[in-house]
C-alpha cells in the first residue's frame, strides 16, 4: 500500500525526490498560506487540485522547463512583434489575468478555484506572483499569463488568449525580460506538446531539483516587475 504524506500545521514538505508515486503527487492537505506555497515552490512542488478535492501538492517526473536560448519564435509571431500589434505590461492587472485564466478553462474544469485566485493575488501583493498582460489597440486585455518567481526561476501557472497570438506575445516578452535579468529558466511544470513546440524540454525530476537548488542561490526579485524591469527592452 502506498502512503500519501498528509500535511499538518507546520510548513514542512517531504522531499519529492523520494516520492514513489508515478504521477508526481507528493502530499495532500494543508492550506494555501503564502508562506506554505512559497516553501512548496522552493522544493519543486506546486498545488493543483479540482473543486471538491483536498489540496493536492505535485512534483511531476519528468518535469518540463524552458531555457531561454531554446525558445522558438515562429515567422508569423516575429511579424506580429515587428508590427507592435499588442502592448505588453507587467504587473498592472494581475487579478484580471488570473480570473481570465480561470474563465477560459471553466467548461473543461479548472484548478484555478476562487480560493486559489485569492492565494495567488495575495502572493502578487507580496511581490512574488507576477502577470504579463497583452492589450490590443483598443486597450482591451486580450491575453496574458501569470506565475511565481523565486530565485532565478519563474514557474508558469497559466495563460489565456482572446485574440490570436496574444498569449505568445506575452510569453515572448517574459522570456526576453527574464533572460536580460539573468534568470535561469521557466518551469512549465507538466510536460505538454504545446510547450514543446516553443522549445521547452522534459528533464528527470532529479535533474530539475538540482537546477532549482542552483537557481535558489540567486536573490528573488520581489516587487512590481512593471516598475523594476524595462519591459520593452530587447523585443
Amino acid at each position: 500500500m502506498i502512503k500519501i504524506y498528509v500535511l499538518g500545521d507546520d510548513l514542512d514538505f517531504p522531499n519529492p525526490e523520494y516520492s514513489i508515486i508515478s504521477d508526481g503527487l507528493v502530499a495532500i492537505g494543508g492550506d494555501l498560506n503564502p508562506e506554505r506555497i512559497l516553501r512548496a515552490y522552493s522544493k519543486g512542488i506546486f498545488p493543483w487540485y479540482s473543486e471538491g478535492e483536498p489540496i493536492l501538492w505535485w512534483s511531476p517526473d519528468p518535469r518540463m522547463i524552458l531555457y531561454f536560448d531554446d525558445y522558438k519564435i515562429s515567422r508569423s509571431l516575429k511579424k506580429i512583434l515587428k508590427k507592435d500589434k499588442f502592448k505588453v505590461k507587467f504587473d498592472t492587472n494581475f487579478e484580471e489575468v488570473i480570473k481570465k485564466c480561470a474563465e477560459v478553462r471553466k467548461e473543461e474544469g479548472t484548478w484555478i478555484l476562487p480560493e486559489v485566485q485569492e492565494a495567488y493575488i495575495h502572493l502578487h501583493k507580496l511581490g512574488y506572483a507576477h502577470s504579463v498582460e497583452t492589450y490590443n489597440e483598443k486597450g482591451e486585455l486580450v491575453g496574458g499569463l501569470y506565475g511565481i518567481s523565486i530565485g532565478g526561476m519563474f514557474s508558469g501557472e497559466s495563460m489565456f488568449t482572446l485574440e490570436n497570438d496574444a498569449s505568445k506575445v506575452a510569453l515572448t516578452y517574459l522570456v526576453n525580460v527574464l533572460k536580460q535579468n539573468y534568470f535561469d529558466f521557466i518551469d512549465c511544470q507538466i510536460p505538454s506538446e504545446h510547450f514543446a513546440r516553443w522549445g521547452a524540454i522534459e528533464i528527470p525530476r532529479k535533474m530539475f531539483l538540482r537546477e532549482l537548488k542552483k537557481s535558489l542561490k540567486k536573490k528573488t526579485v520581489v516587487g512590481n516587475w512593471g516598475e523594476i524591469f524595462n519591459v520593452r527592452e530587447g523585443i
